[in-house]
């Protein structure tokens, strides 16, 4: 018999465009596995969520390392594990074929109908849940969703070792985004606009550049925009060459409308790219191939939430987490 545990606890509730810290909110499902929070990230997703983006309303956060405390597979208790982010209804064809992520009646974590990890708990199916060893610390374990993210984009399109790569946008999933192509293919470059950050591509290797030249038009087989802004989708469309593709990575509360001619008149093939495959990410960082040293920027305990969020908001920061 699963052990009930009855008890509030503190979270950041964000509800009618506010954000607020409490200390009294109920505890998360008991039907699946209960999970302390150790760290939780924010990210581009969640700042987005707070300008309108998903008309979500809940506890945010979706990037999380933490340890099982309550679970019917006892195995699990005492476990570290992070954990996948949609949750399917079961019933669906989609979830039949195994796209839990795309099914029409399914929840997120902390971004739909599924309260999230700005809190104390959270809650997810033992089934969404991964192990993390030992040799992987609660600070590397916390980026492996975004790391995960970024393994998509060689899932969804067959990249050749020789192809030509463009990252525009230098921020934390960005850099994640390079370590993972950079061990698929060798001629990257990455356009930002931050020195210290892609000072940190540099030292790998990578390429960097601040503004698009004349030389740079229609040069790159595959550009991945990973800014989050309207800007970086045309700056996409110049990079691109014709019959190439973009893989598109932002989530973008604006309403403004794009212009999608040159796509058509260039014949670009578009890709949206969400969540991706854990296990590889987990083993990426277990054997070093993607390092996230130099990532976090400050770590926040959770009642200083107003000050991890604007520090996050900041252009020049990389990694922002909350310690609840």
């Amino acid at each position: 018999m699963i052990q009930r545990f009855n008890f509030s606890m503190k979270a950041l509730k964000f509800d009618e465009g506010k954000l607020e810290y409490i200390t009294n909110y109920p505890e998360p499902n008991n039907d699946e596995a209960l999970i302390k929070v150790s760290l939780a990230g924010i990210c581009g997703t969640d700042l987005e969520i707070l300008e309108g983006y998903m008309s979500y309303h809940g506890i945010l956060g979706h990037e999380f390392i933490g340890t099982v405390v309550r679970s019917k597979n006892k195995d699990l208790v005492g476990r570290r594990v992070v954990g996948e982010i949609n949750v399917g209804c079961e019933k669906c064809d989609f979830c039949s074929e195994g796209m839990q992520r795309h099914c029409p009646n399914r929840s997120v974590l902390g971004i739909l109908n599924r309260d999230g990890a700005f809190a104390e708990y959270l809650s997810l199916p033992e089934k969404n849940l991964h192990i993390i060893p030992d040799s992987i610390s609660d600070e590397q374990a916390v980026f492996v969703e975004p790391i995960a993210a970024a393994f998509e984009i060689s899932e969804q399109v067959s990249i050749k070792p020789n192809w030509k790569v463009a990252i525009v946008g230098d921020g934390r999933l960005a850099q994640l985004i390079v370590s993972v192509l950079k061990t698929k293919c060798n001629d990257i470059t990455c356009y930002g606009k931050h020195k210290d950050k892609l000072k940190r591509l540099e030292k790998m290797e990578i390429k960097t550049r601040i503004g698009i030249s004349e030389r740079d038009g229609h040069y790159f087989d595959l550009v991945v925009e990973a800014t989050g802004s309207k800007s970086g989708f045309l700056d996409s469309i110049k990079l691109v060459k014709p019959r190439g593709s973009i893989i598109l990575k932002s989530t973008i509360a604006s309403k403004e409308k794009l212009d999608l001619t040159a796509a058509v008149v260039n014949e670009i093939s578009l890709v949206g790219s969400r969540c991706g495959p854990f296990r590889p990410a987990i083993e990426s960082i277990e054997s070093g191939t993607v390092s996230v040293d130099g990532l976090i920027h400050l770590v926040y305990p959770l009642e200083k939430f107003k000050e991890a969020f604007e520090e996050a908001r900041k252009s020049n920061v990389l990694k922002i987490l909350l310690k609840p």
